[in-house]
């Protein structure tokens, strides 16, 4: 199920428990316990309303500057299948493999049943904790296209916690819309700051989804949505802020704030 940027879809975050082959695999309990939970949270984000749920392996904390290893890509996989099979039509999922293995993370959209890929980055270069990283949009736009995946959308982040670059945002947006990006990803913690640069997107490239990557909560998401075409939310969903799990019951509360 695609997801329709018309309708401002609300993209809760299902945040997958340390995986094997990482650092702090069995922190929150074995395998078993942590698909469970993703499993759990996509429920709860269907039963609230949420239009959709993006599958990420933030809880690893630490992540490796290159391809995920085998047995991550794996276990990711395998959640994604068992998340995208529980809620059916309900609810549209996407993958987001960190730090940036962006072919993983659309070969497995692909295959497991997700419709779109939320990408660190896809444009440009960011430093991060574990390096520098560079986009490759020649490289990625054409592996999508060899495995027969043009269907997944691809989100790219342009500025956000995930994406730090010295390039204009503008110039970031116009090079998403003449690449034929799904959609560009914006996130800053101050809300003025944060609409300032949904402006500056929508001027420079005035046909480009703008989803707000994050700082998401229910006393500013209306000024977010009366200028952008979307949201991830998560901390607002979980219980004790990031990383408890989604409580279905404040996933209605705040999708119905948005609708009154």
């Amino acid at each position: 199920m695609p997801l329709s940027f018309a309708s401002s879809p609300i993209i809760g975050m299902i945040h997958i428990g340390p995986l094997p082959g990482t650092p702090y695999y069995g922190a929150k309990g074995d395998y078993a316990a942590v698909r469970a939970k993703a499993i759990a949270d996509a429920l709860a984000l269907a039963e609230g309303g949420a239009q959709a749920g993006l599958v990420q392996n933030r809880d690893d904390r630490v992540f490796f500057n290159g391809p995920a290893d085998p047995v991550v890509a794996a276990a990711f996989a395998d959640i994604t299948r068992a998340v995208a099979d529980a809620v059916g039509d309900r609810l549209a999922i996407g993958v987001q493999v960190l730090r940036n293995d962006l072919r993983a993370s659309i070969a497995i959209a692909h295959i497991c049943g997700g419709s779109f890929v939320r990408c660190g980055v896809l444009l440009g270069s960011t430093e991060t904790v574990s390096g520098r990283v560079d986009g490759d949009p020649y490289a990625i736009l054409n592996y999508r296209r060899q495995i027969g995946a043009e269907r997944v959308q691809l989100i790219a982040e342009i500025g956000s916690m995930h994406f730090h670059s010295t390039q204009p945002l503008d110039d970031l947006a116009q090079s998403a819309a003449f690449a034929g990006i799904d959609a560009v990803g914006i996130a800053h913690p101050d809300l003025a700051t944060g609409l300032d640069w949904v402006a500056q997107i929508k001027a420079a490239a005035p046909a480009m989804p703008v989803v707000i990557g994050g700082y998401t909560n229910a006393e500013n998401i209306a000024r977010y949505l009366a200028v952008a075409d979307g949201a991830f939310v998560g901390g607002a969903f979980e219980d004790g802020g990031r990383g408890g799990a989604v409580n279905a019951e404040r996933v209605r509360e705040f999708m119905q704030a948005i609708n009154s």
